[in-house]
């Protein structure tokens, strides 16, 4: 287990990361994740526990109030999501696990929150 938190501190958890790290990363090209930027990490539903700080969590949603984008109330960093696609995993802003730096990663797929799938017409 890794620890991941915000950058004031008040908000961690631990995140079950494999060996070689996270079996898929990806960036989001959705009007939410394109602003921020970050990396996701994808787990599964019990690969994440949050340890501490959960009053200090804000969550935010938006278009079909599906997915669930958390961040710390203090210090403002997103820390993780719930996608809509499967609202049972988490999505971890690797940046903020410890020991891992996004600089190092090298060609990060990019998912296409755009076109979501859940918004296709039939």
């Amino acid at each position: 287990m890794k620890k991941l938190s915000c950058h004031c501190g008040g908000v961690e958890a631990e995140v079950k990361v494999p060996d070689k790290g996270f079996e898929k990363v990806l960036r989001c090209n959705c009007s939410m994740c394109k602003k921020k930027g970050y990396i996701i990490g994808v787990v599964g539903p019990d690969d994440f526990k949050l340890t501490k700080g959960k009053e200090l969590l804000k969550l935010y949603q938006f278009y079909t109030k599906t997915a669930q984008h958390y961040f710390c109330k203090v210090c403002g960093i997103h820390t993780h999501n719930r996608p809509r696609i499967n609202p049972k995993i988490y999505g971890i802003n690797i940046a903020c696990v410890e020991g891992i730096n996004p600089f190092e990663i090298e060609n990060v797929p990019v998912n296409d929150g755009q076109n979501h799938p859940l918004d296709q017409k039939k």
